[in-house]
């Protein structure tokens, strides 16, 4: 079962490579293609910071902090699937998508020192911060882990 929760994981990390490098080669730094009118662009956009550009301008460091608090959570995330019960494919499956995520946005800050965002939802002038398929698998992840716990609370 642990080859199943990697193999997800690897997906994900493949999937949000190849996207960011089809975005790179399509689109430049800023430049918007509308997909869905009034909705949804393809933007391309680097973050240096984390979620929601967090420390984005702070000069550098953040880079390594990030990067290093990415990899610590790939280990732990790691452990936790080694002790996961098979029987529990809930966290199975948000934990691979959450270490799938991490590991796929550190590739970014380690080979180009800021990650690649590319969707762009918005309305009018209101825009949710760019996100990527890593940011995506890291939020679906972490609901799956949270509806687990809710779950596995309500069985007790």
């Amino acid at each position: 079962m642990m080859g199943a929760r990697l193999a997800l994981a690897a997906l994900v990390i493949i999937l949000d490579q190849a996207s960011k490098l089809a975005v790179l080669r399509l689109l430049q730094p800023h430049q918007s293609l509308p997909v869905l009118p009034d909705f949804f662009n393809l933007t391309l956009a680097f973050n240096r910071g984390a979620s929601f550009s967090f420390l984005a301008e702070a000069g550098g460091w953040q880079r390594w902090l990030f990067s290093g608090i990415s990899a610590a959570a790939a280990v732990v995330i790691m452990v936790l699937l080694h002790r996961a019960p098979r029987s529990d494919r809930l966290n199975g499956i948000g934990l691979s998508l959450v270490l799938g995520g991490a590991v796929g946005n550190l590739v970014d800050r380690l080979r180009l020192g800021h990650v690649i965002d590319f969707f762009d939802v918005y309305y009018r002038a209101w825009h949710f911060p760019a996100f990527n398929i890593a940011d995506s698998a890291i939020t679906v992840g972490a609901a799956l882990l949270v509806l687990g716990i809710r779950w596995q609370a309500g069985r007790h």
